[in-house]
């Protein structure tokens, strides 16, 4: 049975020329006689893409926000949170290797044209929102570091075209490279932060343990959904099932199951690094702000202001705010990605990467400037935590299409769901959309 013959028995209509970015569709080779370690090192680095969007400038806003006003009391929020994104990481990565397909694709496949026209259209929405993200992000940044004026540094933003077109032009594997270097300094910076803010630890670890309160207070329901849509990036469902086909594993069962082991392993151990992050946003704010009396710190600007006078260390402002532009940089990659992918996958439309950029970024940079102008810094931070609300109402979209595709015994083959995994898959995709509606519904009344 040939490759193509066994995609249409397994219930894909399978198309020659709906590769996955066809431009590094199995570009980086897995020689067959490489060692486990050696092989794990061909197979890493997907992971490490995805677990971008899980420390992106959102979750620095939402982190902040819940550190400050409630302490070490959201920690479980985002070690929750975590947990949810490696399994459903795993579920997108199985998707990829198993059908030659990334989520959009599959999508395209499955349902009419007009459910994936409005599903097309909702993603759109949820990327505007994550690079609205980036664009706030990394214009703070730059304010922070070199006093260049927020509107000027949201259109500054949209040069880092020119950056990403130079790198893959180089090829997917020095993009994964510069990724995670870029992972690798602000987690070493946050672990300084931590280091000056002399946290309690007894009161992290009772961070850890869930509370009813959650549903009873708004605002904390507010800032956790926040965290939430901050750290399961929708996204990041349509990218890691398009990017782990970037390796060149064989199409049998055995690589199949092969290359689904070793992205496992890259995707968890990439979001355990990413857990590290947020958790440290989070414990500093709750250290730093939320022990000295200061429960309001929503802004970044305003908590960079705040770290060097509180800590008493000089360096501890600076870190902060090159971590934060390393963060911005970082998202900006993974959603020009991400935008390419959904773009091609639902429409079967295929642009130049430096317009689809450039179309993404335009859009985001207009609502940020209008914000700047009327509202200042505040209304700019306020927005980076709504981006963040919104990114978690689309998210059930993406997630249930991901589990159905999954757990279909004709589609799947014998990468099917077992029950286990369907049971928690269809339990977390639940979990969020009640959360959803009962933000809806709280602020309703």
């Amino acid at each position: 049975m040939t490759h193509e013959n066994l995609f249409e028995s397994l219930g894909w209509k399978r198309k020659s020329d709906s590769k996955s970015l066809m431009e590094a569709h199995k570009s980086i080779p897995i020689p067959t006689t490489l060692s486990f370690f050696k092989k794990l090192l061909a197979f890493s680095g997907p992971g490490y893409m995805v677990a971008v969007g899980y420390m992106d400038p959102g979750n620095w806003a939402t982190d902040l926000a819940g550190g400050s006003k409630f302490g070490y009391t959201l920690l479980f929020v985002i070690l929750m949170s975590n947990l949810f994104a490696i399994l459903l990481q795993y579920l997108s990565a199985k998707l990829g290797i198993v059908s030659g397909r990334d989520l959009a694709q599959a999508c395209r496949d499955s349902f009419p044209k007009w459910v994936n026209v409005i599903l097309w259209l909702m993603t759109e929405v949820m990327i505007t929102a994550c690079d609205l993200a980036e664009v706030i992000g990394s214009a703070i940044a730059l304010n922070l570091l070199f006093g260049i004026p927020l509107a000027v540094g949201v259109v500054v933003t949209a040069a880092d075209v020119l950056l990403l077109l130079m790198l893959q032009a180089k090829g997917f594997r020095v993009l994964e490279t510069l990724v995670i270097v870029l992972v690798a300094t602000i987690a070493i910076l946050f672990g300084f932060e931590i280091f000056y803010s002399n946290p309690d630890f007894l009161a992290i670890i009772g961070g850890f343990v869930p509370v009813t309160e959650i549903f009873s207070n708004t605002e904390m329901l507010y800032i956790a959904i926040g965290i939430l849509g901050a750290t399961v990036m929708p996204h990041n469902l349509y990218l890691h099932s398009a990017i782990v086909q970037t390796r060149n594993y064989a199409e049998t069962v055995e690589g199949k199951r092969e290359a689904l082991k070793f992205s496992t392993i890259d995707s968890t151990m990439a979001l355990f690094f990413a857990f590290f992050v947020n958790a440290a946003i989070l414990i500093v704010a709750a250290a730093t702000f939320h022990a000295n009396g200061y429960s309001e710190v929503a802004e970044i600007e305003q908590a960079y202001s705040l770290l060097t006078p509180v800590l008493g260390a000089g360096l501890a402002s600076t870190f902060f705010a090159i971590a934060l532009l390393a963060s911005g940089q970082n998202s900006t990659i993974t959603a020009t990605l991400a935008g390419q992918i959904v773009m091609e996958g639902f429409l079967n439309i295929h642009i130049k990467p430096w317009l689809r950029r450039l179309i993404t970024r335009l859009i985001a940079i207009v609502p940020a400037i209008i914000i700047v102008v009327l509202y200042g810094r505040s209304g700019l931070s306020k927005l980076l935590i709504l981006s963040q609300v919104v990114l978690s109402m689309q998210l059930s979209f993406a997630v249930f299409p991901l589990i159905v595709f999954t757990s279909d015994k004709q589609k799947m083959g014998v990468f099917v769901n077992g029950l286990i995994v369907k049971i928690l898959a269809f339990a977390i995709g639940i979990f969020i959309a009640i959360l959803n509606l009962w933000l809806i519904y709280s602020f309703l009344l």
